[in-house]
């Protein structure tokens, strides 16, 4: 118990309200710097990550597409948190949480381009042939030796972050829901999950990002379709919802009856802290993953990675939030829109989960655990990129079975286990995984200010003149 009040006092510093600023001014930093490119260059993004346009050649260095990249990173980003994160926003910050949520991604794009960026730029090879990249090649590459140490800090961090928040808490939430949902018992789930991630993730890369290539899309059409069957049947109801989300972004909610109120810098915090624990952007994740991707040109793949950032906060999360609000679960002692009254304990998935049925009956309750089982192991194995890419800049390629082995084995001891100490250590590792990253981003922002202008000035107009031509 000392251990876990003293994680908390300091998870309670490192995500507190400076750094919760960091992070966004870091993205209204990089949004300036970049002229707002994720805006004006969002649907040439799409086109690179969905179309022809941006599939690789056989001249292209790299070990998978742009799309399975951007698969393999939303597999690690598309997770529990845009379920029950979002409804724990929700629900303490009131709907103006998701107005919030929605400035931090737009933001987040820009953080996450950077990201990518670099990751492309300062790739190595590795011993095995594969490319490696991440925030502590970037950093003690661009930055040069004096600052390996920050390298080293976030490689050490992310490597046990990723046997936490991004392994043992996923297959004990997805335990807990194959319990409740399908009268499985834990120890069950632990032994087919752990045969599953040593399937996948003994597969390496290849196999890892094949997956992903396979699943994310699926569970991605099954979530989001659940929560256009529900808009659908409740489409009256949608713009009032949107007018509660911009009203309540800033004005406080008032107490009534058992309701306590809300205050706008709840709305606010709550938005910043799960918007960016939902898209990851400033964590440097996507950094690991984005650098193995075949390209002819850094921007082009950080175009794509930006995506990723769109997708998880734009439209996943604003899912779940609207059905909360339509429904008037965010409201847990009486709804607000739908004048339903709610069971207070309901939290987290489990309020999703009710939100759900309340529009679709058993096939919302069955949309939601589906989708968490999905979005969690999916989640598993994005992660399991991220850890080793992490050990193996301190270990090199040698390392790179332990691990494995260690991290399947968490797979299954997080099924089973009392999980708060370790929630609480992987916060902290994100927070600690986070400042180098940032510092980098700030200190190399010209880096990729330079990269994206020879981009646009040199690259991306010679290919229009080419598709012009040959048309």
């Amino acid at each position: 118990m000392e251990i876990l009040g003293l994680l908390n006092k300091m998870n309670s510093i490192l995500w507190g309200t400076p750094s919760l600023i960091f992070l966004f001014g870091t993205g209204l930093f990089l949004t300036m710097r970049l002229r707002g490119l994720q805006f004006r260059r969002l649907l040439y993004a799409f086109k690179l990550g969905f179309t022809k346009e941006g599939q690789s050649t056989s001249n292209d260095e790299g070990d998978v597409s742009n799309f399975k990249a951007l698969m393999t990173a939303l597999a690690g980003t598309i997770g529990i948190g845009n379920i029950a994160g979002v409804a724990s926003a929700v629900t303490i910050g009131g709907p103006g949480a998701i107005f919030w949520m929605w400035i931090v991604g737009l933001l987040g794009m820009a953080t996450k381009y950077a990201e990518a960026l670099l990751a492309m730029k300062y790739r190595v090879k590795n011993e095995n042939g594969e490319f490696s990249s991440g925030p502590m090649y970037y950093v003690e590459k661009g930055l040069g030796k004096k600052f390996k140490w920050l390298a080293v800090a976030f490689a050490v961090f992310g490597s046990f972050a990723a046997l936490g928040i991004g392994n043992s808490v996923q297959s004990n939430t997805i335990a807990n829901v194959m319990e409740t949902s399908f009268n499985v018992s834990n120890i069950v789930t632990g032994m087919v999950l752990v045969v599953l991630a040593g399937l996948i993730t003994f597969g390496g890369i290849q196999r890892i990002s094949s997956v992903a290539g396979f699943f994310v899309p699926i569970m991605a059409v099954l979530y989001v379709g659940g929560s256009l069957m529900i808009l659908g049947i409740n489409y009256e109801q949608i713009i009032p919802a949107f007018q509660l989300i911009f009203y309540y972004a800033f004005n406080p909610i008032a107490a009534t009856g058992g309701f306590v109120g809300i205050v706008v810098s709840e709305a606010i915090r709550n938005g910043v802290s799960r918007g960016i624990f939902s898209n990851e952007a400033g964590l440097g994740t996507a950094a690991l993953i984005a650098g193995n991707a075949k390209t002819d040109h850094p921007v082009k793949q950080a175009l794509v990675a930006m995506t990723g950032t769109f997708i998880v906060t734009i439209i996943v999360c604003t899912m779940t939030g609207l059905v909360l609000v339509i429904s008037g679960y965010w409201d847990t002692t009486g709804g607000l829109l739908s004048g339903v009254a709610h069971d207070g304990s309901l939290a987290g998935g489990a309020l999703t989960q009710a939100a759900f049925a309340s529009a679709l009956g058993k096939t919302g309750e069955y949309i939601v655990a589906f989708s968490i089982i999905f979005f969690g192991f999916s989640t598993i194995i994005g992660w399991y990129v991220y850890g080793e890419k992490c050990f193996e800049y301190i270990v090199g390629t040698k390392g790179i079975l332990a691990y494995r082995t260690v991290y399947v084995i968490a797979t299954g001891i997080g099924a089973v286990a009392n999980l708060s100490t370790v929630w609480a250590f992987a916060d902290m590792a994100n927070a600690l995984m986070m400042i180098p990253n940032l510092i980098a981003l700030i200190l190399l922002s010209k880096v990729v200010v330079n990269e994206t202008n020879d981009f646009f000035e040199n690259h991306y107009n010679a290919g229009v003149t080419e598709k012009k031509q040959a048309s």
